[in-house]
């Protein structure tokens, strides 16, 4: 009969311990962090998510309710940003929320062949790329290298 209060007690405090983590997870889906607030060791978290069912569809949901709680914490920083018209965070929201400023994603031919250059077109090609790493290299702390 004492295992077995024993074995209830360990019990009721492990569950008490899964739900605190669940509601870490949720706040902050960064596992090493979740773990420290909830007071639960790293390898538990694992073991529970292979032993307990229950505790990895719960576990998944809240990292996923706190993935979504950061991108929302996020989006209203950049927005904030953009307000206060900082170029970076106003080209972050175009790229990726406009089709006109997204990336534009190259066209390959089939099987990967490329259309051969003649002697022309070959050494605008040289030049451009010559020009480039001649742009890049002066950009580099404001000077030639």
């Amino acid at each position: 009969m004492k295992n077995e209060n024993y074995k209830n007690t360990i019990d009721v405090r492990q569950q008490k311990e899964k739900e605190a983590l669940i509601k870490s997870l949720s706040e902050m889906p960064i596992i090493e962090i979740a773990c420290k607030r909830a007071g639960v060791g790293r390898a538990s978290y694992y073991r529970w998510l292979k032993e307990d069912s229950e505790f990895l569809k719960k576990a998944d949901n809240a990292l996923q309710e706190g993935r979504e709680l950061i991108n929302d914490m996020s989006e209203s920083q950049i927005v904030q940003m953009i307000k206060e018209k900082k170029m970076p965070a106003i080209a972050l929201w175009l790229k990726n929320n406009s089709s006109r400023y997204g990336n534009k994603l190259m066209q390959r031919r089939p099987g990967g062949i490329m259309p051969e250059l003649n002697r022309e077109q070959e050494k605008i090609f040289r030049k451009a790329i010559a020009m480039s790493s001649f742009i890049i290299k002066k950009n580099n702390y404001g000077k030639k290298n």
